[in-house]
This record gives C-alpha cells, sequence and structure tokens, in this order.
C-alpha cells in the first residue's frame, strides 16, 4: 500500500538524531535558511503523517537544533532519526516570482522539445550543489538523462498545462540521431 503523502508531501528536512538528553533533534534542512523551517508552523511527519510543532530553533552544526512539542527525553528525540518533516503541497500556494517553481510540481511534468513532440517526464529535480538538475525518463526507455533545469536549457514550464520544453535535445538519447532537427 503506497503512502498517501507520497504525491503531495513536500519535505522540508529530516531528522538526523538527538542532540544532548532533553529531546533536542538535529534537523538537515532543505530551506532556504536552515531555520526558515520555523517559518512553515505545524509540520507533517513521514513515514506516519503525524504533525509536530516546533518549539524552539537554533542553528547548529550540519543544520538546526529543534525542540519539538511532546518530545521531552534524549530516547524519544532518537526516535525520530530518519523522519522526514514536510507540509502537503496545498500549504504553499503558489511561487511568488515568476519563474521560480517548487520540485514537487516540476516532477511528472511532460518534456517536449521545441516542435512540441513529447520526449518523456520529469521523474526527480536533484540539486548537486552547482544548480538544479532535472531527471528525465525518455518515452520507451528505461534508463533517465539528467539535464541542467536553466533558462538556456529549458526556456518554457507551463505547470498548469503540464509540461515544459527543452531547447536543446540532440544530446539525449532518445533512440534516433535528432542532431541537425530545427536547423
Amino acid at each position: 500500500m503506497s503512502d498517501p503523502l507520497d504525491e503531495s508531501f513536500v519535505c522540508l528536512g529530516v531528522v538526523i538524531g538527538a542532540i544532548g538528553v532533553k529531546g533536542e533533534v538535529r534537523i538537515k534542512t532543505f530551506t532556504e535558511t536552515p531555520e526558515g523551517l520555523v517559518d512553515y508552523g505545524t509540520l507533517t511527519t513521514r513515514p506516519g503523517g503525524q504533525t509536530v510543532d516546533i518549539m524552539s530553533i537554533r542553528v547548529v552544526k550540519d543544520g538546526v537544533g529543534v525542540f519539538f512539542d511532546g518530545i521531552a527525553d534524549r530516547d524519544a528525540a532518537a526516535a525520530l532519526k530518519g523522519t522526514e518533516l514536510g507540509v502537503i503541497r496545498d500549504a504553499l500556494g503558489a511561487t511568488e516570482e515568476e519563474d521560480t517553481f517548487f520540485h514537487v510540481d516540476l516532477i511528472g511534468l511532460a518534456v517536449r522539445d521545441q516542435s512540441g513532440t513529447t520526449l518523456g517526464t520529469v521523474t526527480q529535480v536533484h540539486d548537486f550543489g552547482g544548480g538544479d538538475v532535472l531527471e528525465i525518463k525518455l518515452g520507451g526507455q528505461e534508463k533517465t538523462e539528467l539535464v541542467p533545469f536553466q533558462t538556456e536549457t529549458v526556456p518554457e514550464v507551463n505547470i498548469e498545462a503540464g509540461y515544459l520544453v527543452l531547447r536543446e535535445t540532440q544530446w539525449l538519447e532518445t533512440g534516433k540521431d535528432r542532431k541537425g532537427e530545427g536547423e
């Protein structure tokens, strides 16, 4: 049975361990600033789908130290190790900037070339430190391709219509030689 949170859960951080003996947890955050985790209010856990409220937060090595309401000792804090913390996508609303997207909104988009031909689907969005990278599963193939998510490579993203456009596709292994198309 699949987790109902799989499609709508936006992971904002993950518990990586306990700090001290009073119930504080160390969290690796995926927010713009580490302490920005508190800006999202009540968080949902995965697995489990429980809700947790942050009582206090401080920046520590490798993330933030957080005290949650109801977690009062090291054993309870240690039991949360590996737990993802996030919100349901609908709670985030729209992005404020036109060319800013939530990763969860990009996953599942159809990938088209500039002529409108569907090439595949976005399966993941990665950030390896040098900018976002789209992982694309090409139609009819098991393997995936990695594409930098930049305006030069992806000139159009239409979340509402469910697709994005790749400007340069000749380097994708689509099963046919695409080099020279559109020239």
